[in-house]
Formats: structure tokens, sequence, C-alpha cells
């Protein structure tokens, strides 16, 4: 949590669904608990990497980032194996990332959580070096990622995930995978005719679908699943228990959970990850332990504070 009394790099990117107006109220908030703000806003010249550097460069014991899943995933990035303690504000229109950890979607009670919150530690996913929070995937959702515009957004919100999706899976073509685990703990499969793999290190995507129902952001794991194309009606059956995560039960769908996974294709098929076109096959996707400090709810279930001995800030 944020205790009063001191000083807090704030970032926030304006072209988030509600980023644009979210300062006033945040610095309001914030200054009447006794913290001093300090705005990093994207924009006037500033990239959103800029703006985190600039945030980042004095070492602060906390970061409050405000944004969509991609804006906090690269803010995640950044304090991954530090103690600067990540406060979230969910300003986007998936905030899949947010829905993991239970945080409030209102922006006066996600505020007041950073200062009333605990400190927890949660995972996080690598690509080839590159970070994801909540699912890295590749084929149906590129596409879906491709079609959902900012304009898509701001004029549908979370409705534009369902939107774009009917868009991309009628230009879709199936494809081959080869799914090879380095740690020995399952024989490699070889898929054909696929409509997406997808490797979860979050609970949540997509607007709020669920990995499995045993997914979790601080087991140390990653869910994979690979979905066969099939017929039409195969996966509307699969897209009825896409919000519990109990698809991965279906006949069509290989799911295992492991620590590594790298996936071969026969052309490179470029990777989503939390919604940014950022990798390409073939890929490794490996589990940071306990990477990544930051603020939730006092009554959320996500996960909890087990990093080495030494390295838990207890308030910030």
């Amino acid at each position: 949590m944020i205790v009063p009394g001191t000083q807090v790099p704030v970032v926030l990117n304006p072209g988030s669904r509600r980023g644009a107006a979210a300062w006033p109220e945040v610095r309001r908030l914030l200054t009447e608990a006794g913290v001093e703000p300090r705005l990093h806003a994207v924009g006037e010249g500033r990239t959103l990497t800029s703006a985190l550097d600039e945030a980042l460069a004095g070492r602060p014991p906390a970061l409050v980032v405000g944004g969509g899943d991609g804006t906090v995933g690269c803010a995640a990035a950044r304090v991954a194996g530090t103690t600067t303690v990540l406060g979230v504000l969910p300003l986007g229109t998936a905030n899949d990332f947010a829905r993991t950890l239970e945080l409030p979607g209102d922006l006066v009670a996600a505020t007041r959580n950073l200062l009333e919150g605990r400190v927890v530690d949660v995972d996080l996913g690598r690509v080839d070096g590159e970070a994801f929070l909540n699912v890295a995937s590749l084929g149906l959702s590129v596409g879906v990622t491709q079609r959902l515009t900012p304009g898509l957004k701001r004029r549908l919100g979370p409705a534009a995930y369902p939107v774009a999706t009917l868009l991309a899976y009628g230009r879709h073509d199936g494809f081959r995978a080869r799914l090879e685990f380095p740690e020995g703990d399952h024989a490699p499969l070889e898929l054909d005719d696929l409509l997406q793999v997808a490797v979860g290190n979050g609970v949540h995507y997509g607007g709020g679908n669920t990995v499995s129902p045993t997914a979790s952001v601080d087991d140390h794991l990653l869910d994979v699943y690979a979905i066969v194309r099939g017929r039409v009606r195969d996966h509307v059956s699969i897209a009825r228990f896409l919000r519990t995560g109990d698809f991965v039960e279906h006949e069509l769908v290989h799911h295992v959970t492991t620590r590594a996974v790298r996936v071969v294709t026969d052309e490179p098929m470029p990777v989503n990850l939390d919604g940014e076109l950022a990798a390409r096959t073939p890929a490794t996707f490996t589990v940071e332990r306990n990477a990544v400090h930051v603020v939730v709810p006092r009554h959320s279930r996500a996960a909890r504070l087990d990093g080495p001995a030494g390295e838990h800030p207890q308030a910030v």
C-alpha cells in the first residue's frame, strides 16, 4: 500500500478508454490522503516507454499506472524483479489483469485501493524475453487484435471483443503447430488445423474470458491450450464456456499446465501478448515466479506475498 507523506510517480495513458479524463480525480484523491502524486503522462512528446523510464528513474518504492492491459503489462515488465510496487488503475476496455486481481473498476475505489490495499507478488509470463501478464496467443486472437481498433473500443467498450472475434473468425485459416516442453513434463504435441494456441499466465483475457477453472497468476505455472478448428457448431459449444474456463474440457481442446513450452509453426506467425503483437513463432514461453509486486484489495484471493525472504515491501 502507499502511505501518506510520500511522493509517487503516476503514469497515465490518455489513449486508453478512460485515461484522458482520469488525472484530476486521481490527483485529488491521492492529495487528500497526504500522498504527493507526480504525473508522467503519455503524449506531449513522451511515449509510454519514455514516460515509464522517466517515472522509474529514481527507483521509486511505488509506481501508479493507469491504462489498459497493454499499458499495465509494459509497466509490469519494467518493475519485474525489483521491490517497486505497482499500483493499477484499470482505465482500459478489457482490464483483464485488474479482474484477475479483483480490483474495483470504479476509479475512486481503485484509487482508494492504492492506499488501503495490501501488497502481493504475482508471476510474469515471458515470450523470448517479452513480457505478458494475462495471455499470449497465436491464431484467431491475432485477427481479433488486428480488428480491435481504438475507435471500435471507444464506441462499443467491452462489446468490441465479441464483435471483433466474429469479424476475425470468418477470415481465419487453420494452422499446424508443434508444442514442445523443454522440461520434459509432457510429450511433444503435433496438432493440425488449429483455431488458436494460447498460453496463460493470469486468469482472465479477452474482456472477461477465463483461461481455465484452475488458472492462477500466482501458481508459477502456464496454462497452455490449443483449440482445433472443427465446425461452427463445435465453436458455439466451446464459446458457451469461455467465461468459466470449462471449455478446456471440450474434446477439441488440448490443455496442459507447465513451466515452459516452445511453439513451432510451419511458417512464422505473430504472437499476441495482452493485445500487442510483439513476438513471432517459433517462440518459447516461460513463467517468471513472483516477479511483480502489486497492490490488491484486502479481500482479494488472487495472490499472496511469498517471494524470497528480504524482498517483501510492506508499505511504500
